[in-house]
């Protein structure tokens, strides 16, 4: 089974690409879905155990922390050493689960993948990029992103040019997302026509 990790900064058209795949039947895993889950179930008390006050109606409220993480940035590798752990394990097990139903290819997105120095077993790499301009008017235009919250985040990430000299695939998501469903078609083409991965 030929597995792919999908990364890209801020607002580059992650969940586009990883909708153009699952549209087209190729099991895909977001790893910011994940994220979502646990902060409902698992990681619940563990998070509210490092940062008192971020939950809500027993889930973490996200805009709370992210306001803690941004007056400590140093929050972030005690977040990370207990959320990663468990979005790594749901991971491997979603692979598994894909290969064990003899699919040709799965796609995992995991945001800050070569920030976080963890080998996920890829066998390449799709990232997504804009111009940043465009990740700007992106990124401001979501709800609750601010200008500071904007930079921190930014801060945490490799700069785009390092993330392009790492793929195996490249996602110019400025283009017609009609363009970048058809690229994405003929990469899972390609790889299905190919001999199977052993």
């Amino acid at each position: 089974m030929w597995r792919i990790g999908i990364t890209g900064s801020i607002a580059t058209g992650k969940s586009t690409v990883l909708k153009a795949f699952a549209d087209l039947g190729v099991p895909v895993f977001s790893a910011d879905q994940a994220v979502a889950e646990l902060y409902a179930r698992d990681a619940v008390a563990p998070v509210e155990a490092l940062f008192p006050g971020v939950t809500k109606d027993g889930v973490i409220d996200k805009t709370v922390l992210s306001a803690q993480l941004a007056a400590d940035p140093t929050g972030f590798k005690r977040l990370e050493a207990v959320v990663h752990p468990l979005v790594r394990a749901r991971i491997a097990a979603f692979m598994d689960q894909a290969e064990a139903s003899g699919q040709a290819l799965a796609v995992v997105e995991v945001p800050l993948l070569f920030e976080s120095g963890h080998d996920y077993g890829f066998d390449a790499l799709g990232v997504t990029w804009v111009d940043e301009a465009i990740q700007r008017q992106r990124a401001l235009a979501r709800p609750g992103m601010t200008v500071d919250k904007l930079q921190t985040i930014l801060a945490r990430q490799l700069p785009q040019a390092e993330k392009k000299a790492r793929a195996t695939y490249l996602f110019d998501t400025a283009m017609p997302v009609a363009q970048t469903i058809a690229m994405v078609g003929a990469l899972v083409a390609a790889i299905k026509a190919r001999e199977p991965k052993n």
